[in-house]
């Protein structure tokens, strides 16, 4: 069974940052697209950002110049780098993987728990 597990979520001042980790663990052969989104209160899950398996990333505009998204294929994570924190970046995030649990399955999408981040002074 695969599991993904974020952390480093928490509290921090307008202008912090915050590193967030989603490590996946289980029956695991290849992971295609990871992914990053949030859910503010009383608002849709809205996508912050992805990269795929060759290294190509994309990014919310309102989070381009502030936030890295990368990966460690190695050690089936992938990292959310937030800098420079706005209130509005307050949210629960969650990390999202298609991967594959056998060379003969198609990838299929794997969801982690959430981490909490707050941006308050």
């Amino acid at each position: 069974q695969v599991q993904l597990v974020e952390s480093g979520g928490g509290l921090v001042q307008p202008g912090g940052s915050l590193r967030l980790p989603c490590a996946a663990s289980g029956s695991i052969y290849n992971i295609n697209t990871m992914v990053w989104s949030r859910q503010a209160p009383g608002k849709q899950r809205e996508l912050v950002a992805t990269i795929i398996s060759g290294g190509n990333t994309n990014y919310q505009e309102s989070v381009k110049g502030r936030f890295t998204i990368s990966r460690d294929n190695v050690k089936n994570t992938v990292y959310l780098q937030m800098n420079s924190l706005k209130p509005e970046d307050t949210a629960v995030y969650y990390c999202n993987m298609n991967l594959q649990t056998s060379r003969w399955l198609p990838g299929r999408d794997y969801w982690g728990q959430g981490t909490q981040v707050t941006v308050s002074s």
